[in-house]
């Protein structure tokens, strides 16, 4: 008898934990198709602002080409330097793209509040990780406004030689006489020492001969002055110089500095050098090289 009792005991136990346990499942399934029927309210809601948000991406992108190449036009009809028209389009497509992102975020309903700090804190995180870049943006704007050269003329940048490209947001692109692109950033131009070969429309020639000791310096000299008065491309004014300079271990040394246009230097530079050799050979005037004189004593 008491073992029936206590197997009734049991069973109806066993039942309440089955029932007990049914309910919490059921409480569960229904707290959670609570959640998602709320979540997939707020997403039906969600849409149509999402949908705006996106034609309204669309078209701004349209409305920003658009706008970007009415810039572009209408810098080409104005007096700035193809340089810059390239930085200042560059910056202000970044900007147009940068109000785009704002608009859309706030038809999401973002709080204004919140995107204010999200591109603060973005710009704080930007403006430590790339110090460097933000050194060339400001120094495109140094170049920009300064305009210490123009596309197309010849520089001497950071140790490198070449003609200017372009001047982007962060780099002035150069290319060299051996036709290497370079690529200078902007910091490191607007800091450092620039060289414009073409700001002025003339450049002179410096070049140096040396002669033996034993040659006719007088006659040298003529023979220079001739070679200089025969090329075309020489300028008469400034009139070339040709002096005595130096008197070395091994040769008397002569200075010779002509004035040229800018575009004819090298062909100039290389046309002298090679008709002063042809000259002096015909007239044997020697050219020393370095030599060695050994005196043996007789004990």
């Amino acid at each position: 008898m008491q073992k029936e009792i206590t197997t009734l005991l049991s069973e109806d136990a066993t039942s309440v934990t089955d029932t007990t346990t049914s309910v919490t499942v059921q409480q569960q399934v229904t707290k959670t198709a609570g959640v998602l029927e709320k979540g997939l309210d707020k997403f039906k809601d969600a849409i149509p602002s999402m949908l705006v948000a996106l034609l309204v991406f669309v078209f701004g992108v349209i409305v920003v080409k658009i706008i970007l190449r009415i810039v572009r036009r209408a810098m080409k009809r104005s007096n700035i330097d193809n340089a810059a028209k390239n930085f200042l389009v560059s910056f202000i497509k970044i900007i147009l793209y940068i109000n785009i992102v704002i608009i859309v975020l706030s038809l999401l309903k973002v709080p204004m509040s919140s995107i204010i700090t999200i591109f603060g804190a973005a710009g704080l995180a930007v403006s430590l990780a790339l110090q460097n870049c933000l050194s060339n943006l400001a120094g495109g704007f140094i170049i920009l406004f300064s305009k210490p050269f123009a596309a197309g003329d010849i520089l001497e940048i950071d140790g490198s030689v070449g003609k200017v490209d372009t001047i982007s947001i962060l780099y002035t692109k150069i290319i060299t006489f051996d036709n290497k692109t370079v690529f200078i950033p902007n910091g490191k131009v607007s800091e450092g020492k620039i060289i414009n070969y073409t700001e002025s429309p003339t450049r002179r020639i410096d070049l140096k001969f040396d002669i033996s000791y034993a040659a006719d310096y007088q006659r040298a000299r003529e023979l220079i002055l001739t070679a200089a008065a025969d090329n075309k491309l020489i300028l008469k004014s400034p009139e070339p110089l040709v002096r005595m300079s130096a008197h070395s271990d091994h040769s008397v040394a002569i200075d010779v500095l002509v004035w040229v246009n800018n575009d004819d230097y090298f062909n100039v530079r290389y046309s002298m050098i090679e008709a002063v050799k042809s000259s002096f050979d015909e007239n044997g005037i020697e050219i020393p090289f370095s030599q060695l004189d050994v005196h043996i004593k007789e004990q």
